[in-house]
């Protein structure tokens, strides 16, 4: 399990998913009349996890607090975006999901506000440790290791071998019959990006990089979406987080989910509120809810299946062990330095081909 956010697992190789047992058996209550009263103020939220999520999250927050906030999905790196766009008049005033390195990037670019909430306390160890690498701009709401997933159905169609490995995936076996997201919108990619710098180094990385991407049938702009056309049938290869995987197989897709033998990377999910909102307090009340129990059972509700980091959180039944997966001991400091992520991202752009 990750100790602190720069946690150690052990096992490796294909994961089987596993119910486990609740952590604990209730929910915190979420007491309505915390909630500040902003008459005719919608708080405008971006919120960085997959659609179902998003509406879940605002239909559940809306029927505690009895006010009506706007829910806008979209991809990590387009929040970043849009938030640096509005660094002078913000129209934002929370970011809600999406990989915690992005947000600890736009903490030190000064895009965030401060807040520690009253369920900091409350969350696991590797929660607090990410809060307390933010400098108390951005906190913990979930976790989840990256992996990919293979429809078995194309697989056996095509009479190819299954991929256990990274390294599996730039065979020419496997030519287009693979999708991953473009790390400059996805934090998903960005992700995959930075673990295999932290896997093979940076050289060889990028080198590795090259050679998917002639494999690589469509660089899509959501992390989910590759997987999501796994599913479907629509590629036979779809590199994501493992509990989007888990998601589509639990819908009924033949995917065969799969941690990579060589070692993975994972991410925090964070919840940041915008520096300049002018509902701060009500911004803050939405960070409350949704590090509180009740606020991450609203994941499980809508069909996701990531690690919440309330300990009295119910996990979801089909949330795959990550303790089981071999991990990389991810430097969120580093890839979430504002210099390292552009230098990266640039030269990825010069030297990766997305025209596939």
């Amino acid at each position: 399990m990750l100790a602190t956010a720069r946690g150690r697992g052990t096992g490796a190789g294909r994961i089987k998913v596993k119910a486990k047992l609740a952590i604990s058996a209730g929910l915190a209550l979420w007491a309505c009349s915390a909630v500040p009263s902003h008459a005719g103020e919608r708080l405008n939220v971006l919120c960085g996890v997959d659609v179902d999520w998003c509406a879940a999250m605002e239909a559940a927050f809306e029927r505690s607090s009895g006010l009506d906030i706007v829910m806008t999905r979209k991809s990590t790196g387009e929040i970043l975006d849009e938030i640096r766009a509005g660094r002078d008049a913000p129209s934002v005033d929370v970011w809600w999901g999406g990989t915690g390195d992005t947000h600890l990037q736009a903490a030190a670019e000064g895009l965030l506000e401060p807040y520690t909430s009253p369920a900091e306390a409350g969350l696991l160890p590797w929660a607090r440790n990410f809060h307390d690498m933010s400098d108390g701009q951005a906190s913990g709401v979930y976790a989840g290791a990256l992996g990919f997933a293979y429809n078995s159905e194309v697989l056996e169609a095509k009479n190819l071998p299954a991929p256990t490995c990274w390294n599996d995936l730039t065979s020419p076996a496997y030519r287009g019959l693979v999708q991953i997201a473009n790390p400059e919108t996805s934090g998903t990619a960005y992700t995959a990006l930075a673990t295999l710098i932290q896997l093979f180094g940076e050289d060889e990385a990028f080198t590795y990089f090259r050679d998917l991407s002639a494999n690589v049938a469509k660089f899509t702009t959501s992390g989910s979406a590759p997987v999501k056309a796994a599913a479907r049938g629509e590629t036979m290869i779809g590199i994501s987080f493992i509990h989007d995987a888990v998601t589509q197989k639990s819908s009924g897709a033949p995917l065969v989910i799969v941690a990579p033998c060589e070692g993975t990377g994972y991410e925090i999910g964070a919840v940041s509120i915008v520096r300049g909102t002018k509902l701060k307090a009500l911004a803050q009340s939405f960070v409350d809810f949704t590090l509180s129990a009740e606020g991450q059972a609203t994941g499980a509700a809508s069909g996701q299946n990531q690690v919440p980091s309330n300990a009295k959180a119910l996990l979801p039944t089909a949330a795959p062990d990550i303790s089981l997966i071999r991990m990389v001991d991810y430097d969120f400091a580093t890839f979430g330095s504002p210099d390292q992520r552009r230098r990266i991202l640039d030269r990825f752009e010069k030297e990766v081909a997305l025209t596939n």
